[in-house]
């Protein structure tokens, strides 16, 4: 059994160079010691593997080839970069297909192991052709993609609970019915101009535990329900927490674990393998925001570890 008493393990682009290359803007919300202290209280929890490199044909199943040939070759320009949101490097295109490839290892850990878990990921914003807010490849599009191309899923669910709508993942499974797009998001935040997901619940702002709760309940789970996946990707955003940076609601860190709760007992009760990314997070406390990123692992691995075991 070894010294973790469940299976599970987490992937993480966190430990690359291309992470401690980040450039300037990133840094600001993402400060360095926020991810040691995620990577020492995650590796208490379960193993950590790092993330392997993601197939380029697999994110040319989802991107433009001429868009990825590019940004490979440093080849764009200022509107570009403020597309992004910082400037692009090398480690830019690395920590992408490094983060792509967590969530991919994940993805086959979901379908073996019931559960598998990026700690990054979540890059929601990225379209085919075009990079957007933080987003250069749009990592759970590609695994979805990958599922459904290798015929081991026929109905998937997108579950984005980000404080942002994933934009780019709505326009990329638009017209999939395979795939059910859920995102739950601050209606005045950042993309101000949304695309539509099969299901989009827009909150305002300042949504506290209890409404956001309800949302999930009376909105969200008949939906989910009536579509009955067989798999599920769950964006388990920590940006809806008050205090976010870049966010507008104002859930606590219970109201957080309270969501994590439901979504997470739901999957491992009804059998649908999940893969789990973390998504977006830019508190103004860095141990605010650890101590929430550690409680959705500890979650989920209360939810899906096995009895017995």
């Amino acid at each position: 059994m070894g010294a973790f008493s469940h299976p599970f393990r987490a992937f993480t682009a966190f430990r690359r160079a291309a992470y401690r290359q980040d450039p300037a803007p990133r840094r600001q919300f993402l400060p360095r010691e926020f991810l040691g202290r995620l990577l020492e209280g995650a590796a208490a929890r379960l193993p950590l593997l790092d993330a392997p490199d993601l197939p380029w044909a697999l994110a040319e199943a989802v991107h433009d080839p001429a868009y990825l040939r590019r940004w490979q070759r440093g080849e764009v320009d200022r509107a570009d970069e403020r597309a992004l949101g910082f400037p692009w490097t090398p480690a830019v295109v690395a920590r992408a297909r490094g983060s792509s490839g967590a969530t991919l290892a994940a993805t086959r850990d979901a379908l073996r192991l019931g559960l598998g878990i990026n700690l990054g990921g979540g890059t929601h914003h990225a379209w085919a052709d075009h990079a957007e807010g933080f987003s250069f490849l749009n990592d759970v599009v590609i695994s979805v993609r990958w599922l459904l191309d290798t015929g081991q899923a026929q109905r998937i669910l997108v579950l984005d609970l980000d404080v942002h709508q994933g934009n780019g993942t709505a326009r990329l499974l638009a017209g999939e019915p395979r795939a059910l797009t859920v995102s739950v998001h601050a209606e005045h935040n950042y993309p101000f101009l949304k695309e539509t997901s099969s299901l989009d619940v827009a909150l305002p702002d300042g949504t506290d535990d209890a409404a956001y709760l309800q949302a999930l309940e009376t909105r969200v789970a008949p939906v989910v329900a009536a579509y009955s996946p067989d798999f599920v990707f769950y964006l388990a955003g920590a940006d809806v927490l008050a205090g976010d940076q870049l966010g507008r609601l104002a859930l606590s860190p219970a109201g957080v674990r309270e969501r994590d709760r439901r979504v997470l007992r739901w999957a491992a009760r009804s059998g649908r393998p999940t893969t789990l990314v973390m998504a977006g997070g830019y508190h103004r406390d860095p141990q605010t925001l650890v101590d929430v990123r550690l409680a959705t692992l500890d979650t989920a691995l209360a939810a899906f570890a096995p009895r017995g075991f």
